[in-house]
């Protein structure tokens, strides 16, 4: 089967004007528009769905590209899936899934054969190749998280920066002066995810902006990496007082754990806020004030955007950023005036 590489290649045009020439999302000339034709006529492209592609038509079908990598925690990734799948069915949308590591082949299989409408981006980087590959294949698109460039794009995602300045206020103004960081593993940074950065430089700003001692721990998802995070931040800090959690369940809970095994009280020697947390903390011991990352906000809003373009052509650039808000249960608490000791609180 041609690909769409040899139509262009054939007709001498780009891959993106062999894809507005399909979909009829931009005028072509009536030169090239021959040439693209003949092109696909001597290629046997994709017959039946360039035939569709020209006539106009829709196939209620939405893209959702959400790789799997190693490192990915699948009770996270699969909230937003089911929040996309759902959002596209209360529209008359049906969604196909795209799990490949290798994201970008399976975007063009879908985009050329004019499988789906538009495409829905989730588990976004810093500097995400599936960007190019959509404005070449000139693509409707949303994404669900914000890269580093976002000219002509359509993003909707938590502002995780304001998150993370949100929970160090509320240290702060509790009268916390001595801060930690629990965040992702290394790898997703390195990797340029882009959640995790961005919640890392909140964190960082804000800190800065409000005076006080703070460390930052990145353990890998294990029990023995959460005591040596515990130990690092003790010991980097040791007047440590407030703590941030911006990791996944199962690491929330084994700082907790490791906190009361070493006899430091929640809230009152250490208060706590799981910040850009997509999991209930309700049950944790003691439960959590949260900043909550709830799929649905992000990804209602993300494939609303993308059905307008595809029924409307509204498809010029836009970035929402969803505001955080403030859930509190109880784990961040204000120092007594007369509390003595040190500034950490009191031990049990």
């Amino acid at each position: 089967m041609a690909s769409i590489h040899e139509v262009a290649k054939a007709a001498g045009v780009s891959i993106s004007t062999v894809s507005y020439a399909l979909s009829g999302k931009r005028s072509i000339g009536a030169d090239t528009r021959r040439r693209i034709d003949a092109a696909v006529a001597e290629l046997g492209y994709r017959a039946n769905a360039g035939a569709r592609m020209l006539a106009g038509s829709r196939t209620n079908i939405l893209a959702l590209t959400a790789p799997l990598h190693e490192d990915t925690y699948h009770p996270a990734h699969m909230r937003f899936v089911m929040a996309v799948a759902n959002a596209a069915r209360a529209r008359d949308y049906d969604t196909l899934l795209l799990v490949q590591d290798d994201a970008t082949a399976g975007l063009e299989r879908v985009t050329s054969s004019a499988l789906a409408d538009g495409v829905v981006v989730l588990d976004v980087d810093m500097h995400d190749e599936r960007i190019e590959r959509l404005r070449s294949l000139g693509a409707r698109s949303v994404f669900v998280g914000i890269p580093a460039d976002t000219t002509g794009l359509r993003c909707v995602d938590l502002d995780f920066e304001a998150a993370a300045a949100l929970a160090v206020d509320r240290l702060v103004d509790a009268g916390r002066r001595s801060i930690g960081l629990v965040g992702h593993p290394e790898r997703l940074y390195g990797r340029g995810s882009n959640f995790p950065l961005r919640f890392r430089r909140g964190f960082a700003e804000a800190v800065e902006r409000r005076a006080v001692l703070h460390a930052e721990v990145f353990p890998e998802e294990t029990q023995a990496a959460a005591r040596s995070a515990v130990a690092t931040l003790v010991d980097g800090l040791p007047e440590l007082d407030g703590l941030v959690l911006n990791c996944n369940e199962p690491m929330a809970r084994a700082i907790l754990a490791d906190l009361a095994a070493r006899g430091i009280d929640v809230p009152g020697a250490v208060s706590v806020v799981a910040g850009g947390a997509n999991y209930s903390t309700r049950d944790f011991a003691p439960p959590l004030d949260v900043i909550p990352l709830i799929a649905e906000e992000s990804c209602e809003r993300a494939v609303e955007l993308l059905v307008e373009a595809i029924e409307h052509g509204d498809a010029g650039e836009r970035v929402e950023l969803v505001a955080p808000r403030y859930v509190t249960r109880g784990s961040v608490v204000a120092y007594a005036a007369s509390e003595p000791g040190p500034r950490r609180g009191a031990r049990v």
